[in-house]
């Protein structure tokens, strides 16, 4: 059993360590996006946490035909599991809606990783 408080202390290790990260690729988020939406209670930007990083995701999509549009779609509206068993939670869980324009501006960023 978790000590309490001990979930809230990874979620802010994990996003410390993201934004480390995220220095260190000298990519800057998109207007903050990510935090709006709470990209970073599951992805980190180079390891696997709770889902895969914006790199393997980068790895795994950035040639692939459409993925752009698949990956926008997934972020718009929540999706099955390609990674392990864990799908990408519902917009409501994780933020609110979120836009056509914004969910691209994410994916464009998290594909240059």
């Amino acid at each position: 059993m978790n000590a309490p408080g001990s979930t809230f202390r990874n979620v802010s290790v994990a996003c410390l360590l993201a934004t480390a990260s995220a220095a260190a690729f000298g990519q800057a988020e998109p207007d903050g996006l990510v935090d709006q939406h709470h990209c970073m209670f599951c992805h980190t930007n180079d390891a696997p946490f709770l889902a895969p990083s914006f790199q393997q995701i980068a790895d795994r999509y950035r040639n692939v035909p459409n993925a752009s549009a698949m990956l926008e779609e997934k972020l718009r509206l929540g999706g099955k599991a390609h990674w392990g068993d864990m799908a990408m939670p519902l917009p409501a869980d994780r933020g609110g809606p979120i836009s056509p324009q914004d969910a691209h501006a994410l994916v464009q960023w998290v594909l240059i990783q």
